[in-house]
Parts: structure tokens; C-alpha cells; sequence
């Protein structure tokens, strides 16, 4: 590996190492200390009280800047509405199998600590919580990180009114822009305060908790990583297949790896795109579609996170000993992983507001929070790799359904495919 390799790769993981480095500090801090490492909590509230400050303007700005200026997409109509489903279906159906999972394998399962319980946790089984969970009664009250829903579809709606408006809102869609900018910034000082305000939580929470919290890191790392690399092989293989009447399924996998790999090694699925966008070229998909699907798929379909929020709730079930059963529990679940992994992930910032959602719609209380991203920061290089694959794997159906059967067999060319 050159120099130049070497220094990218310090750079693309130095804060992340930096990051676990604290995190393994402040549990080594807690497991020596026991209840005297309480004293670092007021350094890990100030942290965790920051972060809870920004995310109403975080939330607000970013997706109302990204609605508002969104292009009208006159062409492709079918295209983008089959796009549109395949993105939801194949969200839906991670989530469920992550469902199953979690039922039959607890991420938490055994794990002694003792934290407040939540009130009213099921907030989705009846018609009158679906309208609180997803209305407030007066505008006051959208700015509140416990309201995080209505805020997100006042967002929305607000976004379309002002594209409907079109050149009259130029002016007020570019202010939202620079303060969406501004906001990020504000996260990105915040998070230099991040190695200190993690390493003091994590010391206080060992601290106070012993290690069994530790443990069920450990358990839920297993359980994802099976359940991922599970999904990635035959899921993938099930969904080309289906989309090219199984002749281009090998073809598939031929040209797939080179952007999987990248995509577990960088963390990002839009640093993958280039070479995403290469992989899907050879494996046939037409230049439209995939110039399409590809670059919304990087941002707006995260299969990956779909599981991962699934995950990420259990788990949190599990810490505070509260049974993950029930339809209206599953539903909502799936509902907010979906969410999560095919809406929030379109926006900067979009695992941070996914994970405040699940604290406050299921009505945790604020120390919930630093746990639950802990542990999506843990999933996050597997979830990438199967984000990645996923968008891909998309614009194969997609070509399915807007080229009809047989579309592989006339669009793929062996003489563009050096693997064939």
C-alpha cells in the first residue's frame, strides 16, 4: 500500500478510531472506578444536552433545504415510481427479517442493568396515538425533540409549499440552505467535544451498571452481523435473479464485489457511486435508469439501516425490560425503521434525527440516546456495505419493471463486461 493509500485511509478513519479509543477509555474508566466514575457525568450530560439542542433546527433546516429544492423530475415518470416501491418493499421485507430475529435471538437478552422505564412505550396501537404520534395541536410544540414525526411532515409539507412556489421562494429556500449549512457546522464543532462527552458517559454508565451493558454491545454485534451478511448473499441473489430471469444473477455478483468492498471500507455509500455506477453499466441496467436510481438509491435506500433500526429498537427494549411482542409493537417498528432507513438516510445527519426518533416516539428517556447511536456506530460499516449493494441490486428490478421480461438478454453486452 503507497503512502498516499495510507494517509487516506488515517484520514477517512482517524476520527472513527478516535471515537472508539474514547468510548473504550471511559468503559475501562468505569469498570476500574465502579460508582465513583460518577463523578464524569455532568461531562457526558453536557454532550448529550448538546446534541439534544441541535436536532429540532438540525431536522427542520436540512430536509426543508433538500425538498425545496428538488428538481420537478418531469421525465422517467416510471422510472421514479417504480423506483419509489422497490425502495420501500425491499426496505419493508430487511425490517421484518430483522423482526423475526430479534424475537427469536434478543440483542439484550441478559443484560442486569436497571434504567427508568418508559411510559405509554406502544405509541402506535390505537387510531388516537397514530394522530399524536403524528400531529401536535398547536405549533409550539414542533419544536421539541419529543415530537420529532409532526416535525418531520410539517418539514415535508412545508418544502412542497415553497417549490410550489416556484421563483417567489428562491429567496427563503436559499436562506433554509444556509442555515442547514450553518447547523451542520454547528454539529460538526460540537462532535470535536464528542471523544470527552463519550468517554465520560460510558465511564459513568459502566460505572454505575457494571459491564453487563458491555455484554450486549457484544450480543447485538453478533446478531446484526449474522442477520447482514445472511441478507447481503440471499437476498441479493433472490432479487437479481427475479429481475433477470435468472440469467444475470452471476453476472450480478461478478461486478458487484469490487463496489462492496469499497463501500464497507469507506462508510459511505456516496463514495461508492462512481463505482457503483461502473459495476451497474457492465452489468447491463440502461444509462438512464441507472443515472437514476443510483444516485437517489445513495442517499434515499438503506437496506442496511432498515435492519439496523430494527436492531436499535429491540435493543433498547431489551435495556430497559421491556417485552418486544405484539403486532402494534412490530408495526410500528417497522414503520419507524423503514422511515429511517429510506427517508431520514436522504438528509446529512439523517442516523442521528432516525436515532432521536426511535428515543422519542417510543418515549425513552434521554439517556436512551448516546446508547442507541453507540450502537448504530458499531453496525454502520456492514449496514453501508448492504445499502450500497441494495441501490444496485434496485436498478436491476427497476430495469425489470420499466423494460419488461427479457430486458437483460438486449441490453447486456458481454464485450462491455471485462468479467464476462
Amino acid at each position: 500500500m503507497s503512502e498516499k493509500q495510507e494517509n487516506s485511509l488515517w484520514k477517512a478513519y482517524r476520527f472513527p478510531l478516535i471515537l472508539i479509543s474514547s468510548i473504550a477509555l471511559g468503559c475501562i474508566l468505569g469498570a476500574h472506578m465502579g460508582k465513583d466514575a460518577l463523578i464524569f457525568k455532568p461531562l457526558g450530560d453536557i454532550f448529550l444536552n448538546a446534541m439534544f439542542m441541535v436536532v429540532v433546527p438540525l431536522v427542520f433546516t436540512t430536509i426543508c433545504s433538500a425538498v425545496a429544492s428538488m428538481s420537478s423530475m418531469k421525465r422517467l415518470g416510471k422510472v421514479m415510481g417504480s423506483m419509489v416501491l422497490i425502495f420501500a418493499v425491499t426496505g419493508a421485507i430487511a425490517a421484518v427479517l430483522m423482526v423475526g430475529t430479534v424475537v427469536l435471538f434478543p440483542p439484550a437478552e441478559g443484560t442486569a442493568i436497571t434504567l427508568t422505564q418508559p411510559e405509554n412505550l406502544e405509541k402506535l396501537n390505537t387510531a388516537d396515538q397514530v394522530v399524536q404520534a403524528i400531529t401536535v395541536g398547536d405549533f409550539h410544540e414542533l419544536l421539541s425533540r419529543r415530537h420529532m414525526l409532526p416535525l418531520i411532515l410539517f418539514t415535508i409539507l412545508f418544502g412542497i409549499s415553497l417549490q410550489m412556489l416556484g421563483e417567489r421562494s428562491r429567496p427563503i429556500a436559499q436562506g433554509i440552505s444556509i442555515l442547514a449549512d450553518a447547523t451542520l457546522k454547528m454539529v460538526q464543532i460540537i462532535m470535536y467535544y464528542a471523544p470527552v462527552g463519550l468517554a465520560a458517559y460510558f465511564a459513568t454508565l459502566v460505572g454505575d451498571f457494571g459491564p453487563n451493558l458491555l455484554g450486549a454491545y457484544f450480543r447485538s454485534m453478533v446478531v446484526y452481523h449474522v442477520v447482514t451478511l445472511a441478507y447481503f448473499f440471499v437476498a441479493f441473489t433472490v432479487y437479481s435473479w427475479l429481475a433477470t430471469g435468472g440469467r444475470g444473477t452471476g453476472i450480478f455478483w461478478k461486478n458487484i464485489v469490487t463496489p462492496a468492498l469499497t463501500a464497507l471500507g469507506t462508510g459511505s455509500s456516496t463514495a461508492t457511486l462512481p463505482v457503483n455506477l461502473a459495476a451497474a453499466a457492465r452489468m447491463g441496467i440502461p444509462q438512464d435508469i441507472r443515472e437514476v436510481v443510483l444516485p437517489i438509491g445513495a442517499t434515499a435506500h438503506m437496506e442496511g439501516s432498515c435492519l439496523s433500526g430494527i436492531l436499535k429498537i429491540a435493543f433498547l427494549f431489551g435495556i430497559f425490560h421491556m417485552p418486544f411482542a405484539g403486532l402494534g409493537t412490530f408495526a410500528s417498528a417497522i414503520l419507524v425503521a423503514v422511515l429511517s432507513g429510506v427517508v431520514l438516510s436522504g438528509i446529512p445527519g439523517g442516523g442521528l434525527v432516525g436515532e432521536m426518533l426511535i428515543v422519542s416516539l417510543y418515549g425513552f428517556p434521554p439517556e436512551a440516546f448516546p446508547i442507541v447511536a453507540t450502537l448504530g456506530f458499531l453496525v454502520d460499516p456492514a449496514a453501508t456495505m448492504v445499502n450500497a449493494t441494495g441501490d444496485t441490486c434496485s436498478a436491476l428490478m427497476v430495469s425489470r419493471m420499466v423494460e419488461g421480461k427479457g430486458w437483460f438478454q438486449r441490453f447486456y453486452k458481454p464485450q462491455d463486461d471485462p468479467t464476462a
